[in-house]
């Protein structure tokens, strides 16, 4: 009996002591496996503190991690809310939806300020290429707002009444073009006087002060002021239209005025005289060059009010004047009042468009030739170094009608612009 004892002792002995080696074994192979995986990859939480080893308990193993602590709701992060309490909380997705994504970390809670979005900058390597800046300048001729107040109300404004006094009308047609380009250049022919002694010329010219809305709504950005009748109501109407410009933000130049405008960085110069007064003295032209030069003009631009009415050539006084003009230093003239368009002629690398015709013209209500263009030039600056310039020209009429003059300038299509494209090619050839 006692033998018998002894025997199932010792068997049950063996019997535990197996048993207790099977499950250590076992345990020694889980540690093993989670310590293979964790140096295999550098980005674990075990990897991260530099042992090797095992950083968290092992019951985590069999939680689900696919979503990281960072991507908890923002308001759970910020009230301490561990990932098991937070998964335990949220409801089950419903059979046949897609489980919504938790929202980045950089999102922020109901009623805070929203994040700034910053452009990144490339790191891809530095960029030491030069810059280059292109700078589109557009020009137009005569625009004359209002007429001869004397005779009461002429075509134009006639038409600024039918049109409910809507200042947007008269340059809707080629807004699109003056939007898109740089600076628009025009000439305003004629004041904004309210009364008062005027000359006794057979035409002079004037509208109301509200009429000044028409250029920003048609994308003018300057408007030269010298011409034969921004005198026409002497020196009260002179002043009186310089004022209303000002109260319009409107820039201005011209006779004793000159501008510089800041467009892309590049400095534009402009200056212009009528003729044949001061703009005869070569003298001064000089001078205004150079001061605009030394008050860091990087583009000077003449606007001339010259030349003969309805002459489709430039006399010589235009073209001594104008050569004079680029020898002094200017990148480009350009001309008005002869009420049609004249040649452009290339000097010493630039350009001289003498005349560029009437444009949103008041002053007549059908005039016999409605051709006009804009003028459209283009500069190229490298490391702030004028390399290159081109010019382009968009034929228009100045009316969108044939019959008569809507004082409404339109760009033209087809076989018409076909025609005026040639027509300025066969004045231009004949300089």
């Amino acid at each position: 009996m006692r033998k018998k004892l002894a025997l199932f002792v010792v068997i049950l002995l063996l019997c535990i002591s197996l048993g207790g080696n099977a499950y250590f074994g076992s345990d020694e192979r889980n540690i093993q496996k989670v310590t293979d995986t964790q140096s295999a990859d550098d980005k674990s939480p075990a990897a991260a503190d530099g042992t090797g080893t095992q950083t968290w308990p092992p019951e985590m193993e069999a939680q689900d991690s696919a979503t990281p602590v960072t991507d908890l709701p923002v308001d759970a992060v910020q009230s301490g809310e561990t990932e098991a309490t937070a998964a335990s909380a949220a409801p089950a997705p419903v059979r046949g939806e897609t489980e919504s994504p938790a929202p980045e970390p950089w999102m922020q809670t109901p009623g805070e300020p929203k994040p700034v979005m910053i452009k990144p900058l490339s790191t891809d390597g530095d960029d030491d290429s030069p810059e280059t800046v292109t700078i589109t300048i557009s020009a137009a001729g005569d625009i004359t707002l209002g007429g001869d107040l004397r005779q009461g109300a002429n075509g134009f404004m006639r038409e600024f009444y039918r049109q409910e006094s809507n200042c947007s009308y008269f340059l809707r047609n080629v807004r699109r073009v003056f939007r898109k380009d740089d600076l628009t250049i025009a000439n305003m022919e004629g004041t904004f006087a309210s009364a008062g002694p005027h000359k006794g010329n057979e035409f002079i010219i004037s509208g109301p002060p509200e009429l000044v809305a028409v250029f920003p709504a048609g994308c003018v950005d300057v408007v030269t002021v010298a011409n034969n009748h921004m005198m026409d109501y002497l020196q009260k109407g002179y002043d009186e239209t310089i004022a209303v410009l000002e109260d319009a933000g409107l820039e201005y130049f011209g006779n004793e005025y000159t501008a510089l405008i800041d467009v892309k960085g590049v400095m534009i110069g402009l200056f212009g005289y009528s003729m044949p007064q001061a703009g005869n003295d070569k003298d001064k032209i000089t001078k205004t060059i150079s001061r605009l030069r030394d008050e860091g003009a990087d583009i000077i631009i003449a606007y001339y009010h010259w030349g003969i009415e309805r002459d489709y050539y430039p006399n010589a006084n235009q073209k001594a004047i104008a050569h004079h003009t680029i020898d002094s230093g200017a990148d480009l003239v350009l001309g008005s009042h002869p009420h049609v368009l004249q040649g452009i002629e290339e000097y010493k690398g630039r350009n001289i468009v003498y005349s560029l015709g009437n444009f949103c013209f008041g002053a007549n209500n059908n005039p016999f030739d409605k051709d006009t263009m804009i003028y459209q030039h283009t500069f190229v600056f490298l490391e702030g170094e004028l390399i290159e310039s081109s010019h382009h020209i968009i034929p228009c009429s100045i009316s969108s009608v044939k019959d008569r003059n809507n004082y409404q300038p339109t760009l033209l299509e087809g076989a018409e612009a076909e025609r005026v494209l040639a027509k300025v090619e066969q004045l231009s050839s004949a300089l």
